[in-house]
């Protein structure tokens, strides 16, 4: 049961009619107390908006007013009128002997669960401040991040969100590990954020039933028949039949192969839609290993409008002249039952595989997967390879080019990131193709390298200038920060980053300043998402001079952007500063 409340004096009933208003201090807040229509109300001084002072409001009828942004309140319950500004906490007041008394703490009690509610609210109202208040307080309450991102999950399945915002999520989630709070909470608010926008502009539609709804012949559908049907399904644009397969599968079948028949059906078509639809599977299949996948039918049922209306790169000029590249590799793609029958080899090596997925000749870059497949090369060696491949085209990016050629590499290596990911989890001809698909897009993306920008230390001036700059780590993470707040300072951000990693500093630290310095950034998903995938790259070649190039693409992908008017973090800031009862509203 709660406990009762403590209470103050206020003074005597008489005194106080007389007044407007008088201003107290709480238990942790400052108290106004209003004589209103005959009665005594209390509320949280502090405007929940911007913490201006309620007590220099006006009062008119039971309804308060900020002067600060004309925010409205109820004055008996707290509750806003203007659901931008929030409810402001109220108080009990009783009158005893002639005196007035108000409770020292307000009547919302604010613990996890009334962060849990307001984090909802927040979500359905699409109100960030409210968002970033709640996760806040969701914080302090010491609630584990993974739980909010459950939470978070559940309101994007409930509402029809679209698949950024789960991606988001998905990447929030993996790189917690690494993360301080602070970064943890601009990453969750960056994902709350983007699920409510994308359900408030969304139609909600009804969920369809998986096959065999009433549950008799439950369970018949074999995983393969279901694939067979969720590829025919998505090949024919069918929306409710792709449904209802997938509910069927993801209520039925085992994880691992929910996941490959996924992979498989987006990979019938050569980088679905610029590779965002693998990349979104892919993040649905992580995120529902941090959540539990009983939220799988309905997390996977948001992916499909863009599934079904992504296009294949085969239908692009460019894969058919000035050569003819889809017969090679649909021959390829022909051999690989075959081709991975053999006994993989996990010393297998090649001196010539990275200089030629690098190269100008696509039918060499397929002979040579095919060639490496042969000869015992581990499929997902491969797509390590042709991910750190992607990446190179982002850390070699000629700044001559325009500001939006950027997208095509960062959306390469984001898509092979997922192909890598994908394999690892599913190593079937049927998905090990999406490989090739990869590879090919590294090739197309090559004029983008012309000239190449150079790497830190290549030449003997630039190795000089890395030598010149900080040791200490703190100093080089602030440095990057710094640099960032400048336009387009590209060549510094990467010195400094291959500098700390040179010295051999944490790497959690470099990668939770990068996220910082991401996540503040009014950007949309797609530099999170490099961050992220050179991150869970860089993993693959511990100590390796690829795992610094890796770090490189991220940090230039990103200079390349910044600064931007940083108005998502002052939402975030704000929140902060009003948790803490700073006085926004003063000079400093």
């Amino acid at each position: 049961m709660p406990q009762a409340p403590a209470w103050i004096r206020v003074g005597p009933v008489d005194d106080l009619r007389k007044k407007v208003v008088t201003v107290l201090q709480g238990s942790d807040r400052p108290i106004s107390i209003w004589s209103s229509n005959g009665a005594f109300c209390a509320v949280d001084n502090r405007c929940p908006h911007l913490g201006f002072p309620l007590h220099k409001g006006t009062l008119k009828d039971g309804i308060l007013t900020c002067q600060w942004h004309q925010a409205r309140f109820d004055l008996c319950s707290g509750c806003t009128f203007d659901t931008w500004a929030d409810d402001v906490p109220s108080f009990e007041t009783k009158v005893e002997d002639g005196a007035l008394f108000v409770a020292a703490t307000p009547r919302q009690r604010p613990d996890r669960e009334y962060h849990l509610r307001r984090l909802r609210q927040g979500l359905r109202q699409n109100i960030a401040l409210l968002q970033a208040k709640a996760i806040v307080g969701l914080l302090h309450a010491k609630t584990p991040p993974a739980e909010i991102i459950r939470e978070i999950a559940r309101f994007a399945v409930d509402h029809a969100s679209t698949p950024t915002g789960i991606t988001e999520l998905a990447i929030t989630g993996n790189l917690l590990s690494v993360l301080s709070e602070e970064t943890t909470y601009l990453l969750l608010l960056r994902s709350a954020r983007a699920i409510a926008q994308a359900a408030a502009s969304s139609v909600r539609r009804m969920p369809l039933e998986p096959l065999d709804v009433e549950g008799e012949g439950a369970g018949t559908h074999s995983p393969e028949l279901l694939k067979r049907w969720l590829r025919q399904w998505i090949a024919a644009r069918d929306r409710d039949g792709t449904e209802r397969i997938l509910r069927t599968a993801a209520a039925s079948a085992e994880p691992p192969l929910v996941a490959e028949m996924l992979f498989a059906a987006v990979s019938d078509q050569v980088y679905r839609g610029q590779g965002h639809q693998l990349d979104f599977s892919n993040k649905q299949i992580e995120l529902l290993d941090q959540i539990g996948w009983e939220f799988a039918p309905s997390i996977l049922a948001l992916n499909i409008d863009p599934i079904l209306a992504g296009r294949g790169t085969e239908e692009s000029a460019a894969w058919h002249e000035p050569i003819q590249i889809l017969a090679p590799l649909r021959a390829a793609e022909a051999q690989l039952p075959a081709l991975l029958q053999k006994p993989c080899r996990l010393n297998w090596s090649s001196t010539t595989l990275a200089t030629t997925l690098l190269a100008d000749d696509p039918l060499a870059i397929i002979a040579a997967l095919r060639d490496a497949l042969a000869d015992g090369a581990p499929p997902s060696e491969l797509s390590k390879r042709i991910a750190y491949a992607a990446g190179m085209r982002l850390a070699r990016f000629a700044t001559s080019n325009e500001v939006g050629d950027w997208f095509n590499p960062q959306h390469t290596f984001t898509f092979a990131n997922a192909v890598h990911q994908a394999v690892k989890r599913s190593p079937t001809p049927d998905v090990v193709r999406s490989i090739f698909h990869a590879a090919l897009s590294v090739y197309m993306d090559r004029f983008l390298n012309v000239p190449p920008a150079r790497l830190p230390g290549e030449t003997p001036q630039s190795a000089a200038q890395l030598e010149s700059l900080p040791t200490d780590p703190n100093t080089l993470r602030t440095d990057i920060l710094k640099t960032l707040d400048q336009q387009s300072n590209l060549t510094l951000a990467a010195d400094l980053v291959v500098r700390y990693l040179r010295l051999k500093h944490p790497l959690a630290a470099l990668v939770d300043t990068l996220a910082l310095a991401t996540v503040r950034e009014d950007l949309d998903f797609h530099t999170l998402q490099v961050l992220e995938a050179a991150y869970q790259q860089a993993r693959e070649w511990p100590d390796q001079p690829e795992s610094e190039h890796l770090f490189v693409a991220a940090i230039r992908d990103l200079a390349a952007f910044c600064p931007t008017r940083r108005a998502q973090l002052k939402t975030a800031t704000t929140a902060v500063r009003l948790d803490k009862g700073e006085k926004i509203y003063e000079e400093t």
